[in-house]
Formats: C-alpha cells, structure tokens, sequence
C-alpha cells in the first residue's frame, strides 16, 4: 500500500490515475496541452461542464502541480492556464491514450459521426 495525501494506494499506477480521475481533467490537461488557454475558453471547448465543476477541477489540478494559472493585473483581471512541467511530462501519456482509443473504436466514432 502506498500513503499520499492521507489516501491510501494499492500501487503508483492508482494513484496516478487517482490524480486524473474524474470526466475533466483529462480533458482540461489535454486542451492545456495544445497551450495557454482563459477560464471561459476552457469551458466552451469542454462542451457541457458547468462553472462549479470546472472550478473545481482546474483547483485539483493546481493542487496536484499539474497546472498553474496567472493572474494578469488588469481590469477586468485575465487569467490564463497552463501546464506545469509535471503537466508537460502526463501530457505526451494523455495523447497516446487517445491515439489508442481512436485507433480501437472508429466504429464508435463512425457511429457517433452518423447522428
């Protein structure tokens, strides 16, 4: 067993996708990953995830070292994301991970591309 953050792991593998778990963070990592991107730009290309939800993801991320966000002294205050070297370094296994996918169900996606 493996102890971070007061959770317990059966081994590194869960607890690195403990760190991503959940339907955004992959997602938000991934857009992240393409560069720099505001609270409001992040949330029209999740397509459906919900002011609340997204805040709080984009703070596990922060919390977790995955991202960061900079606030730029202006009026209305701009605040833009971006990954993290330890961001940059999931990003690559993110992409492969939907390499794959694209790979194992284009009968899926024909499906979906059909409606």
């Amino acid at each position: 067993m493996i102890d971070y953050n007061g959770k317990k792991y059966v081994c590194l593998l869960d607890l690195g996708f403990d760190v991503i778990r959940g339907k955004w963070k992959a997602v938000i990592l991934c857009h992240l990953g393409d560069g720099a991107k505001r609270f409001l730009e992040l949330q029209r290309i999740t397509c459906g995830v919900s002011q609340k939800v997204l805040n709080e993801q984009l703070r596990e991320l922060e919390d977790d070292g995955l991202i960061y966000k900079v606030i730029y002294p202006e009026v209305p205050p701009r605040v833009e994301y971006y990954l993290t070297e330890r961001g940059k370094e999931l990003y690559p296994a993110l992409k492969m991970i939907e390499e794959w996918a694209g790979n194992h169900y284009t009968e899926y996606q024909n499906e979906t591309n059909q409606d």
